[in-house]
């Protein structure tokens, strides 16, 4: 099963009610990230009858960090560090063409295997490699920082 069978990268924007409803939910939930604390939720099963789920504090994190970006508009996606992306869900996610995700894989800087005909890349491998290519450009930008103040180059 491809990722984007179960989890899919062209997930809705939120609308205004849904903006605003996660504005209000991740001030409420926010606090709870300071102690560390879980949450015990009250719901109602198909039946009726009232149930308690409790969730863990790290799932509060990631709940609040959702609501949050759904309180700006942004839609979110949540990837299985064990998944395993086909080359365009890789390019989406990178912000790149297919095309440089294959010359990628053929160069070596990211791994990946074939299932089939098809390459597939994990999303931990892709994850690193982004990291790498990120410290890297942050580098480059810091050598140019220094530079143009070796140069005087300021404002």
């Amino acid at each position: 099963m491809k990722l984007s069978e179960s989890f899919p990268f062209n997930s809705a924007l939120p609308d205004e009610q849904e903006r605003n409803t996660a504005l209000e939910a991740s001030r409420l939930l926010a606090p709870l990230l300071k102690g560390h604390r879980g949450l015990s939720v009250p719901i109602d099963d198909a039946e009726g009858k009232g149930q308690t789920v409790d969730i863990p504090p790290s799932a509060v994190g990631f709940l609040v960090n959702i609501l949050s970006e759904m309180a700006k508009g942004n839609s979110v996606t949540i990837i299985p560090v064990h998944a395993e992306l086909t080359t365009q869900e890789a390019a989406n996610f990178l912000n790149v063409s297919r095309p440089f995700v294959v010359q990628l894989i053929k160069e070596g800087k990211l791994p990946a295997h074939k299932v089939g005909t098809h390459r597939r890349i994990r999303f931990s491998d892709l994850k690193e490699y982004k990291a790498r290519v990120d410290e890297d450009r942050n580098n480059a930008l810091d050598a140019l920082a220094e530079q143009a103040q070796e140069l005087d180059m300021g404002y």
